[in-house]
């Protein structure tokens, strides 16, 4: 069992406030905090702080994989197969996706051979991993995620009113189908720079009119057309956006993205845990690199409901709730309580808890560390039998493993 200090990613979209506030620093923060790192990805690892000279988490289960990992050894490759985050957005992030583990594995490949450096800023694969990722909202959360029934999508773009996208908006509602998503996703994210120049004023504009007269249930869309194009002016991103699922996330409440799932965060705080990867294929609202023909590989144009996923009791434990999500590499438990109370904590493998609210402890093998709000422990495989315990107000306690 080892405390952790995890690393804070200072991307432009992040808040000033949240991940200070939650780690008990300074607010304003001196530059945005985007995502908060916990695990023991090579590209920002935590660093374990019990014993001697602070060293990186990926060192510490790199020296006895067994201990650390338990049965998921050999599945895991050695290595840790989560990535945990806390992700606190302040503006929206890019469009994006991601992909498989076969599209990975080629992709990997591909890139090496063809002698693209890892950190080159037109690579598209950093890793030989798939990047299936949970959120769990802390904060009310906007995301857009996954598209949108066809048939839905015309009607939006019918009260926008836009008489230059009329010719696209036939389009979709003569093939309201994946072909005909695919077909018009194409035709915009690959428009000359001098036809968005002026297609998005032109989208403004039928926003403005129509949050002027009856936007009925497409306020929100008709606000986001605004925010984005103020931000991105001229992006394709911005059309793109109007054909995803524009949901908001209550607190507690999840979001799965599976391998080719189009979407983007726009504001909010919440618990990210993912595949330890971070393979991006970007497809607008961002200066960074755009790969529109590797995106449209693995993008999946299906219109499925968006893929919620709300908390239930964890089978075989007391005060546990889990986020069921169809991978192996990641399981995401949560625990709230209102008073002091010790809960057994659960899982197998390795696993990182973190304490979100109030302030807690945790003990195994005679050893206690504290967990104050904001603070988080790595325990092992071989930490069996770790107990948690919350404090007189009691607390909220996230807590990260594998799915075996």
């Amino acid at each position: 069992m080892e405390l952790l200090e995890n690393p804070i990613r200072t991307y432009a979209w992040g808040s000033r406030t949240v991940i200070a506030d939650l780690l008990g620093e300074p607010v304003p923060s001196p530059h945005p905090q985007a995502e908060l790192w916990l695990g023991a990805h090579p590209a920002a690892p935590s660093t374990v702080q019990g014993r001697g000279a602070p060293r990186p988490l990926c060192e510490l289960i790199a020296d006895d994989p067994a201990a650390a990992l338990g049965p998921g050894r050999d599945r895991w490759e050695g290595r840790l197969p989560f990535l945990l985050k806390v992700l606190a957005a302040e503006e929206p992030l890019s469009l994006q996706a991601h992909p498989s583990l076969e599209q990975a594995r080629e992709g990997w490949a591909r890139e090496n051979a063809a002698g693209i450096a890892v950190d080159a800023p037109d690579r598209n694969y950093r890793d030989a991993n798939h990047k299936p990722e949970l959120l769990c909202a802390l904060t009310d959360f906007v995301a857009l995620v996954g598209f949108r029934e066809p048939n839905r999508t015309v009607a939006l773009l019918r009260a926008l009113d836009v008489p230059q996208l009329a010719p696209h908006v036939d389009l979709l509602a003569g093939q309201p189908g994946p072909d005909g998503l695919r077909a018009l996703f194409t035709t915009w994210i690959t428009l000359p720079q001098s036809m968005l120049d002026s297609l998005v004023p032109a989208l403004q504009e039928g926003a403005v009119r129509l949050l002027a007269g009856d936007p009925g249930a497409w306020e929100g869309e008709a606000k986001m057309v605004l925010d984005l194009s103020e931000r991105y002016p001229n992006d394709a991103g911005v059309l793109a956006a109007l054909l995803l699922n524009r949901i908001t996330l209550k607190p507690g409440e999840g979001l799965y993205l599976p391998a080719g799932n189009l979407h983007a965060y726009l504001t909010g705080a919440g618990i990210e845990l993912m595949a330890n990867s971070d393979n991006v294929l970007r497809g607008g609202l961002t200066p960074k690199h755009v790969d529109v023909p590797e995106l449209l590989r693995v993008l999946d144009f299906a219109a499925p409901p968006p893929p919620v996923r709300r908390p239930s009791p964890d089978p075989g434990t007391d005060g546990w709730q889990r986020y069921e999500v169809p991978v192996e590499e990641f399981l995401l438990r949560r625990a709230d309580t209102t008073g002091r109370d010790k809960l057994d904590v659960p899982g197998t493998g390795a696993r990182i808890m973190l304490c979100t609210a109030g302030e807690a402890a945790v003990e195994v093998h005679g050893s206690t560390v504290e967990l104050p709000r904001g603070a988080a422990v790595f325990l092992a495989a071989t930490d069996t039998g770790a107990v948690l315990t919350t404090g007189d107000a009691g607390a909220t306690v996230f807590l990260a493993g594998d799915a075996l």
